[in-house]
């Protein structure tokens, strides 16, 4: 099973996370497509760093030609020179609209300063961010990872502001960078290909932060709402060093909390936060490899919903079931059986994640006619999985690998990324599916 450890000793922030995945190994242009695909006026730009004398990948979010900074640096920046026309509207996911002449890597400001008020032109609802994450060219595990990520950092301001998530206005966390920190978050999980993400106790920093709502404690309520029962200690200098953003990463995306599990390491990579801090190295650490010795497979326990139909469309099946697969349903089949007084019927079947099987049930009778929904938890084991992509005559195409012992047991292209290739360049799914195994093989050779 390919494990992904995540060693936040200085903590993770939605633009760490981004540029330890490229550290990793994830395209950097992967990000770029997915950010242009979102369509919401903003590219990034990525650089190689230093962080006591360790190199890391830096990721930076530009919107409107300006890059917007960390918390943490307009924080510093704050304290060693105040500006008479500041506002105090630090967006919750960790930065502010605050740009300064400096030199790339160094937090230290020079002279110059200017700290603009763009608060006016960020404000979304779930609902829109919900139409941007689905009308973006990416896969729908990732729109259903994004899509989840945002909803649980709505859930956690929601519940510290006393309202509903529909009604969250997310002035702050619903910004052009969090809106690519989020969702090229989703698309660089799924390239990279763990099956389980890990992740060590959290060090959140200390001190206090401004945002929207004033002066607040480190960590912050809906950062330290969103780490509830995770480890966490604070540590280093007096800054916020896990951001709400990078807190729902980890509330989707990790399965547990633990030190170093035992792997045999393949890659690492490290993600650079904004700040060179002078004694404490500002980074995240990934490191993905095969679990344990004597794994040959994963083992996870899943949850397993049936239900009986026998009055359904099947166009409305249909929809249904990719519905369920786009809102995280790990599988969904139908099997046709016969109902009670001879009439044809079908068994639909959802496998999903314990923690989703709520969620997906109310949507099963929501879409569906049932009246009733069976459910029981299963073992499985899966083979380990990851992605590389190949370049065919049309564009480029992922590949997705299983492996066991260390060995590749299968692959297979990528059904969207060939279908897309196909319908933009009028030639046979078929030809442009044989094109992409024949580039990965003769790869292997």
């Amino acid at each position: 099973m390919l494990l992904a450890y995540l060693d936040c000793f200085s903590g993770i922030s939605g633009d760490m996370f981004l540029g330890a995945l490229i550290d990793a190994g994830v395209s950097p242009k992967l990000f770029e497509e997915t950010v242009a695909a979102l369509n919401i006026g903003a590219r990034i730009e990525v650089s190689r760093v230093e962080r006591n004398g360790i190199a890391a990948t830096k990721v930076d979010v530009f919107a409107g030609g300006e890059k917007d900074l960390p918390r943490e640096v307009f924080l510093e920046q704050k304290s060693a020179h105040s500006h008479p026309h500041a506002h105090d509207h630090a967006h919750e996911h960790g930065r502010r609209d605050a740009h300064t002449h400096r030199e790339p890597g160094h937090a230290a400001p020079q002279e110059h300063k200017h700290v603009h008020d763009h608060g006016h032109s960020h404000g979304r609802h779930l609902s829109e961010i919900r139409r941007i994450i689905q009308a973006a060219a990416i896969s729908d595990g990732a729109k259903a990872t994004a899509t989840r990520i945002f909803e649980t950092l709505g859930a956690a301001e929601a519940e510290i502001h006393n309202t509903s998530i529909e009604k969250v206005h997310f002035h702050e966390v619903g910004a052009v960078d969090a809106m690519v920190d989020i969702v090229c978050a989703a698309v660089g999980a799924e390239a990279l290909g763990a099956d389980e993400w890990v992740c060590s106790p959290l060090n959140v920093g200390s001190g206090t932060v401004k945002c929207a709502h004033g002066t607040l404690p480190v960590p912050a309520p809906a950062t330290l709402k969103l780490l509830q029962e995770a480890p966490i200690f604070s540590s280093g200098p007096a800054v916020e060093l896990v951001t709400p953003t990078g807190a729902a990463i980890v509330k989707v995306l990790v399965s547990r909390f633990a030190a170093f599990p035992a792997m045999r390491v393949e890659k690492s990579g490290y993600g650079a936060g904004t700040c060179d801090f002078k004694e404490h190295a500002n980074l995240l650490r990934l490191t993905v490899g095969e679990s344990g010795d004597g794994v040959h497979t994963g083992s996870e326990t899943i949850t397993v919903l049936e239900a009986n139909l026998d009055d359904l469309s099947p166009q409305v099946l249909a929809y249904a079931s990719e519905k369920l697969l786009a809102e995280g349903a790990l599988d969904t089949f139908c099997v046709p059986v016969q109902m009670k007084k001879g009439r044809p019927g079908c068994v639909l079947t959802v496998l999903c994640q314990t923690a989703d099987a709520d969620r997906l049930t109310k949507m099963i009778f929501a879409e569906t006619t049932t009246l009733g929904v069976r459910r029981r938890e299963e073992r499985r084991q899966t083979l380990a999985r990851r992605w590389e992509t190949v370049r065919t005559l049309w564009g480029d195409v992922r590949i997705k690998i299983a492996g066991m012992n260390g060995g590749i047991s299968n692959y297979a292209p990528e059904y969207e990324d060939c279908r897309a290739l196909a319908e933009a360049h009028r030639v046979p799914l078929k030809q442009v599916m044989e094109e992409a195994v024949r580039v990965y093989a003769d790869g292997r050779s």
